[in-house]
């Protein structure tokens, strides 16, 4: 009479012909890998919904000001992004040769943001305040003139477009249904900002300071009497970067 099969090894024999049975039906196999990834997913997406925001709260994030958001639109029209990542990393590497690596918060207001995937040159996440207007304007004019070895072309022609802002009301109007939180005030004012922050007007600056903090106004591209492509621009590259204070973070991190 032969012995009874041991309790370990009838229930693994049990578990194996329950998966021989999935092996063996596809319907059911597809059935099962279905309902698994049904599982996977609802874990990751349902604690999305009781989060009021995946983003952190940064102090210093503004909205772009109206000259900013068009310079914005003509590095997008040029494909600057094609060469150029907006994301410093969090690598020794990057952090030491960009800055802070980049947060999230600083790309809250970017429809569609500019993190990019090529650095054919540089990434320009920490790029404002790092040259001087007149820099930008030689290498935009031509690259070489500063940058020897750049493959970068030329921008003559952003010098002598003037810039076309007659709409920039109802595109900050857009801007606001998409979530940016620009208000009625900022965007009834939003042609006079254009035209405050690219003169040495002084009523129009303080105006402009204290619905934009730390907007920077000037003639960025030094003719004066116009507002050209190139004015918008650079005004969008001196600002990226420079509205978070780091140090804060530096210090919280015990960074050096």
């Amino acid at each position: 009479m032969s012995s009874p099969m041991p309790s370990h090894v009838s229930s693994a024999t049990s578990l194996w012909h329950k998966h021989w049975l999935l092996e063996r039906n596809s319907m059911l196999l597809l059935l099962a890998i279905v309902i698994v990834i049904a599982i996977g997913g609802l874990v990751e997406v349902v604690p999305l919904f009781y989060l009021r925001s995946t983003i952190e709260t940064v102090s210093g994030m503004r909205p772009y000001t109206p000259l900013e958001l068009l310079g914005r639109n003509i590095y997008v029209r040029e494909g600057c992004y094609l060469c150029h990542s907006q994301m410093v990393r969090p690598l020794r590497d990057e952090v030491e040769r960009y800055g802070h690596y980049s947060l999230a918060a600083e790309s809250e207001y970017d429809h569609p943001f500019q993190w990019g995937s090529e650095r054919t040159g540089p990434d320009l996440a920490r790029v404002g305040g790092k040259y001087s207007d007149a820099w930008h304007r030689d290498h935009l004019r031509n690259p070489r003139s500063v940058v020897p070895g750049s493959i970068m072309p030329a921008f003559r022609w952003l010098f002598m477009t003037d810039l076309d802002y007659s709409h920039i009301a109802q595109h900050l109007r857009v801007q606001a249904l998409l979530g940016v939180p620009y208000t009625k005030e900022m965007i009834a004012h939003a042609l006079a900002d254009v035209r405050a922050q690219d003169t040495s007007d002084v009523s129009g600056a303080a105006a402009l300071a204290k619905r934009y903090p730390k907007a920077l106004s000037r003639d960025f591209a030094g003719i004066p009497g116009r507002i050209t492509e190139a004015d918008a621009l650079i005004a969008y590259l001196q600002m990226l970067g420079t509205l978070v204070d780091f140090k804060l973070y530096n210090d919280k991190a015990n960074i050096r």
